[in-house]
């Protein structure tokens, strides 16, 4: 699947490997990064109310602002541990916050970011659907969801990306992987350079004289036509080698010591 550099997301073609943004702060370095981001073929934006008290959102804003035709910029509200972080009286005042940072009329893409013990996920749908509706939120995910979840979900509203903790060591949500690649949702894993090393990553990244993040990103393209990675970086050459990670061609052989 090495050879697929995009997938469809809702109705929009969008390249395989994104930016993730949950370290980012607002600096003129920060901004000029996420211009380059975006002039070196990144799509997927990804970032979340809770990032950096907001500083990640205004910089994408400052950035970016108006989006670019193609961008898809993905913000996520109603996280964190506590209790009642999915009310929607909750959802409605992040998603105006929201709006107000990115400095966007529409945000592109927007999940649920975690399902609240507290309040049922249809009702915390809901309020995201009114935005929907309203044209001020154009895609809807969920995020750390299981397949039960995303089915209801879908009840609500259609789904576009789903958003779970997954990388070579994490694997815990292959059944979901495998739901969104026959279901054609998009799936985005979070933390996809994270985990233990595989003791064979070593040398099948020396094999391919490329770096063993390049090799782990090449698996995850590889393991489902729905995966869309979005490793963080705050350096634009780094950003640049995740996306020639598009090119490795893995043989049947590397994928299986890796899986």
């Amino acid at each position: 699947m090495a050879g697929q550099k995009s997938i469809r997301l809702g109705d929009v073609d969008v390249v395989r490997i994104g930016l993730g943004t949950n370290r980012l702060t607002r600096s003129g370095a920060n901004v000029a990064l996420i211009k380059a981001a975006v002039a070196a073929g990144v799509q997927m934006i990804d970032t979340a109310y809770s990032y950096t008290g907001g500083q990640s959102e205004e910089t994408i804003g400052e950035a970016l602002s108006p989006f670019p035709e193609g961008c898809l910029v993905a913000t996520k509200g109603g996280g964190g541990p506590s209790a009642g972080r999915g009310r929607p009286d909750v959802l409605r005042a992040q998603i105006e916050e929201s709006l107000r940072r990115l400095r966007a009329d529409t945000i592109p893409l927007y999940y649920l970011h975690r399902v609240d013990p507290a309040t049922p996920l249809e009702e915390s749908l809901g309020a995201i659907k009114e935005y929907r509706d309203r044209g001020k939120i154009r895609h809807v995910g969920v995020s750390e969801v299981s397949i039960d979840q995303i089915e209801r979900a879908r009840k609500v509203m259609s789904i576009a990306a789903v958003q779970n903790h997954y990388n070579l060591s994490e694997r815990k949500w292959d059944a979901v992987v495998d739901y969104c690649a026959r279901e054609g949702i998009a799936f985005v894993p979070f933390f996809p350079l994270g985990g233990r090393a595989r003791p064979a990553l070593a040398g099948i990244a020396k094999g391919h004289r490329t770096t063993p993040e390049q090799i782990t990103l090449a698996w995850l393209l590889r393991r489902s036509p729905a995966m869309l990675p979005i490793p963080g970086t705050l350096s634009i050459e780094h950003l640049k080698e995740n996306l020639a990670a598009m090119t490795i061609e893995l043989s049947d052989a590397e994928f299986e010591a890796l899986r």
